[in-house]
């Protein structure tokens, strides 16, 4: 395995990261006035912000600024939280209150964003026979397995809409890690239905090939797991992991191990725009990863601001089955954190979707989309109908918590404004979705029906 290290001029850089100490001066770079800078670092002091050397240099338009989709992708925007949020936050800032003070207006402020969605703390955390939950671990769906290794909570880089914010702000409570890779293969062992585990994070390629090993050898040898994936956004925010880095040919090798031993290692590989897509640099790791037998499958949600038209996502889906990568999934903004700021309504998300995969070949047509990660699933919006008369979503369970529930259609009343699954309501004469409790029949009983 060898590596041009002329590829771009960042290509032998070691990484460095900014973080919001270098925010006000990046965000004079981008012609912020100094109230639009301390509005930003406002919203930092309550989401996290992290960029590096390679998204700085290589893919912001910084001519383009505050405009570009690349630094809208990783800077914080003033209006991502309520304005008297960040008026409140501003002033402390201003004041130079004592972090205690911030840290508790931010804590609040983050109370209501919803930091784990979907039950992550309360539906999707196993155990092993009768004993305590399981760290960094997440199991909804019977195949699969979540796993969160503690080196790997952590990004190259912060995407502003990212669901996984709770794991970035330094409150233990909302984060899910695990160091014991032991109690992970215990579970699988009892749990032979699972098939599949997801390293995720955070991004698990921060962690170096000696780290990345330890948890991953140990599972090459548990017969009844037939897929390892790891979800990653390194090849949009630092591809010199797999080409440059000092330990980049030893993580290859991991891979080609992970396929020798009969096993499929999928790359969940995040990208957010296709100016992503542009430097040499991520074609040269593209084509490392492929060479070692590892299927590279591509997804993102989908951005108001961002990514929010057809033609990005048609160029997006085109290169990267150029690139000889899977488009496998767009996603619908989660409802956490600023989901109201990157919220695109679910009819929009369609039509997008629909107008994109018109115009690309069968090869990319293997995405699925617009799909929410809900509660009780992952719901792909179908399409927009009429029937007997009701103007209706038609929407399936790709994957559920109940496998019963998956591939069987179902309908909501047609919302222009709806933007979420619980934004819903159900159509044709129906009183609640599949996936809930049907109401009492007994109007005097005056119970809701559950949501899981």
């Amino acid at each position: 395995m060898t590596h041009d290290a002329a590829l771009s001029p960042s290509a032998g850089r070691r990484f460095r990261a900014y973080t919001t100490k270098h925010l006000d001066e990046l965000t004079a770079r981008a012609g912020l006035s100094a109230e639009e800078r301390l509005a930003a670092r406002a919203v930092a002091t309550v989401l996290p912000f992290r960029v590096n050397t390679y998204v700085i240099d290589e893919l912001i338009d910084w001519d383009a600024a505050p405009d570009d989709p690349i630094y809208r992708l990783v800077f914080p925007q003033a209006d991502m939280l309520p304005s008297e949020d960040v008026d409140r936050i501003a002033d402390l800032l201003r004041r130079e209150a004592p972090r205690k003070e911030l840290n508790e207006a931010a804590n609040e402020v983050r109370a209501r964003l919803n930091p784990h969605p979907a039950g992550q703390m309360e539906l999707n955390v196993p155990k092993i026979g009768n004993e305590d939950p399981i760290p960094g671990v997440q199991h909804k769906y019977a195949e699969t397995v979540l796993f969160f290794p503690k080196q790997g909570q952590t990004c190259h880089a912060y995407c502003t809409y990212c669901f996984r914010w709770a794991q970035f702000v330094g409150d233990a409570d909302l984060k899910f890690a695990s160091s014991d890779i032991d109690q992970l293969v215990e579970y699988l062992h009892q749990h032979p239905e699972v098939t599949s585990v997801l390293f995720t994070g955070g991004d698990p390629m921060i962690m170096g090939e000696g780290v990345l090993s330890r948890y991953i050898e140990p599972l090459l040898g548990i017969e009844t797991l037939e897929s390892i994936r790891i979800g990653t956004k390194a090849l949009g925010y630092w591809p010199q992991r797999f080409v440059t880095d000092p330990d980049a040919d030893e993580t290859l090798r991991l891979f080609e191990k992970v396929v020798e031993s009969g096993k499929n290692l999928a790359f969940m590989a995040h990208f957010s725009h296709p100016n992503e897509l542009l430097p040499d640099l991520v074609h040269e790791a593209v084509r490392r990863i492929r060479d070692t037998g590892a299927v590279i499958r591509t997804q993102a949600p989908l951005i108001r601001t961002i990514n929010d038209d057809p033609a990005t996502w048609e160029t997006m889906w085109r290169t990267q089955t150029r690139m000889g990568m899977v488009p496998y999934y767009m996603f619908v903004e989660r409802d956490t954190g600023p989901q109201d700021y990157f919220a695109v309504p679910l009819a929009e998300a369609y039509e997008i979707y629909r107008r994109a995969y018109m115009k690309v070949s069968g090869l990319a047509r293997t995405v699925r989309g617009p799909s929410m990660s809900a509660t009780p699933g992952k719901v792909c919006v179908d399409g927009v109908t009429e029937i007997a008369g009701e103007k209706v979503f038609v929407l399936h369970f790709i994957q559920a918590r109940d496998p019963e529930l998956v591939g069987k259609p179902f309908f909501a009343k047609y919302d222009e404004t709806a933007s979420w699954l619980f934004d819903l309501e159900p159509a044709l004469g129906a009183t609640h979705f599949p996936y809930e409790s049907a109401p009492p029949t007994d109007a005097s009983a005056l119970v809701t029906p559950t949501r899981l």
